[in-house]
């Protein structure tokens, strides 16, 4: 099912010179061409992310940007961006590589999206596998394989 969800929605990119915030908004791009979101619910997780602290930062190297379900999300979705490069979230003591935006529709539609996820991410060697991963298509091996 995350194979499903994450198959067009997987972008690699080096990452130096970006912040944070724009790392949200790369790894929120497929999303935001597929219309599963609009620019509000971008902007509405950067601005929670401001305002909360680096609470999305869920694992060593690994970021779960999400807001509340907002009218601008029309679909329950899920995007990766993985950086080659570390970048700094929030503060210095949160460095991630792993960019994951979830976007969901109401408060349960998207739990088996996170269940997996979760799944995916407890798993240490998997994650090791991803981070050294150079292409999408070795990702989604790896996802599809857990």
């Amino acid at each position: 099912m995350l194979a499903e969800y994450l198959k067009d929605n997987i972008q690699i990119i080096d990452g130096g010179g970006i912040d944070w915030q724009e790392a949200i908004k790369i790894s929120a791009k497929p999303l935001l061409e597929s219309k599963s979101i609009q620019e509000e619910y971008v902007d509405s997780i950067i601005t929670i992310a401001k305002k909360e602290g680096p609470y999305m930062n869920i694992g060593p190297k690994i970021v779960l940007a999400h807001a509340r379900p907002l009218k601008s999300t029309k679909k329950v979705s899920l995007s990766l961006l993985k950086t080659e490069k570390e970048i700094s979230f929030i503060d210095d003591n949160h460095d991630a590589q792993l960019w994951f935006v979830l976007a969901a529709v109401d408060n349960e539609s998207h739990l088996d999206v996170i269940r997996d996820l979760s799944r995916l991410l407890m798993n240490k060697e998997a994650v090791s596998a991803i981070l050294n991963s150079t292409t999408v298509e070795e990702i989604i091996k790896i996802i599809t394989e857990e």
